[in-house]
C-alpha cells in the first residue's frame, strides 16, 4: 500500500538513530550480538504431507547432543563473527533435529559471506533434510563452484567414527550431497553424472563404496542397466572400510556378491532402526529395479513407517512413494 511522505518521514528519523547508534557502538568496539533463532513449531512438511517436527532421539544422543549444542552456542556467543563458530553452532542445532534454527543461522552466516562454500555446504545439507530439494541442489551447486579448482580440506566430523578419522573432506562432501539431491528431485542422469566423478576421485574405501552406491542407483533409475554394472568394478569383499559399512553391502548385493537378509537382517517386530534404514533403501531400490515393484514399495512403505525421517534412505523412499502416488 502506498504511504504518504508524512508517515514516512518519522520512520526514516528512527531509522537514521539506529544507524547512528550502530556506528557509535562499532566505534566503541562493541562486539555485535549473536544471532539466536528462534525454534520453529514444526521442521518440515513430508513429500507424503505428513508433519515433521522432532527427529526419533535415544535419550542417551539427546542428552550428549544437548551438552554439545550447550558448548557450540556458548562458543559462537563469545565470538559471533567467528565463521567456524557459528557452523558448528549450526550442525550442533542440526544433529538435534532444529533444522529450521541451523538453516536460519546459515543463512545469517551468508549474509556476511555469500562466498562462504562451507555455509553453503551445511545449508544445503538441512535443507535437503526438510525437503527442500531445489535449494538443497542451488546451494550446493554454487558450493561446487566456488571450491573448483581450489585445495581441498578435510571435514572434522561432527560425531567422529570408531577410529576418530574423518572420511570426508569440503569437496567430497559437497559433491555427495549434490549428487543426492538431484537424485531425490528424480535427475538421475544428473546425479549419475556427479556420482561418477567423485568415484574416480575417490581417495579412501569409505567414500568409493558410498558414492559406487548413488552411482549405480541412479544409472538404473536412468536405465541404464549396463552402465550400471559396469559402475561395480571397482567394488570388492576385501575393501577397507571404516564407517560406511552399509554401503559396502548394499554394492556387494548389487554385485551379486551377498543375499539380501545379510544386508537387511529381519527387524525387531517389523521396524526398522534408524542404521537399518540406509540400508532398507537400498535393497527396496534394487527390488524396484529388478522388477519386483510390489516387494519394493512395501519395504518403502516400513521405512516410512519407521519415523526415522532424518536419514536420507528414508526421505529417498518418502520422495520415491510420493512420485509413485502421483503417476
Amino acid at each position: 500500500m502506498f504511504k504518504s511522505s508524512a508517515s514516512i518521514a518519522p520512520r526514516a528519523a528512527v531509522l537514521a538513530a539506529v544507524l547512528l547508534i550502530s556506528s557509535a557502538c562499532a566505534r566503541m568496539g562493541e562486539a555485535p550480538a549473536a544471532f539466536i533463532p528462534e525454534p520453529a513449531a514444526y521442521q518440515a512438511i513430508s513429500r507424503l504431507g505428513d508433519t515433521l517436527r522432532n527427529f526419533p532421539l535415544s535419550e542417551a544422543a539427546r542428552t550428549r547432543y544437548l551438552a554439545q549444542l550447550d558448548t557450540a552456542e556458548q562458543a559462537y556467543r563469545h565470538t559471533p563473527v567467528n565463521m567456524d563458530s557459528l557452523i558448528w553452532y549450526g550442525r550442533r542445532l542440526g544433529y538435534l533435529g532444529r533444522l529450521q534454527e541451523a538453516i536460519a543461522v546459515y543463512s545469517h552466516g551468508l549474509t556476511t559471506e555469500p562466498d562462504n562454500a562451507w555455509l553453503l555446504r551445511h545449508r544445503g545439507h538441512r535443507y535437503l533434510s526438510v525437503r527442500e530439494f531445489d535449494k538443497a541442489v542451488a546451494d550446493f551447486t554454487r558450493a561446487d563452484s566456488l571450491t573448483a579448482g581450489k585445495p581441498d580440506e578435510v571435514e572434522p566430523d561432527g560425531q567422529p567414527n570408531a577410529q576418530n578419522t574423518p572420511i570426508g573432506t569440503l569437496q567430497s562432501n559437497i559433491r555427495y550431497h549434490l549428487a543426492l539431491g538431484h537424485y531425490l528431485r528424480g535427475d538421475y542422469d544428473k546425479a549419475a553424472e556427479v556420482a561418477q566423478g567423485e568415484v574416480t576421485n575417490a581417495n579412501n574405501d569409505d567414500r568409493r563404496v558410498s558414492m559406487t552406491h548413488w552411482l549405480y542407483q541412479s544409472l538404473r533409475r536412468a536405465g541404464k542397466h549396463e552402465e550400471a554394472k559396469k559402475a561395480l568394478d571397482g567394488v570388492s569383499a576385501n575393501m577397507q572400510i571404516i564407517e560406511n559399512t552399509n554401503y559396502h553391502k548394499l554394492v556387494q548385493l548389487y554385485k551379486g556378491l551377498l543375499p539380501v537378509d545379510s544386508v537387511l537382517p529381519p527387524a525387531t517386530n517389523g521396524e526398522l532402526s534408524v542404521g537399518d534404514v540406509s540400508s532398507a533403501y537400498g535393497v527396496a531400490a534394487w527390488m524396484q529395479a529388478e522388477g519386483k515393484t510390489a516387494e519394493a514399495t512395501e519395504l518403502m512403505k516400513r521405512i516410512v513407517a519407521s519415523g526415522q525421517w532424518g536419514a536420507f534412505g528414508f526421505i529417498a523412499a518418502e520422495a520415491d512413494l510420493a512420485r509413485a502416488s502421483k503417476q
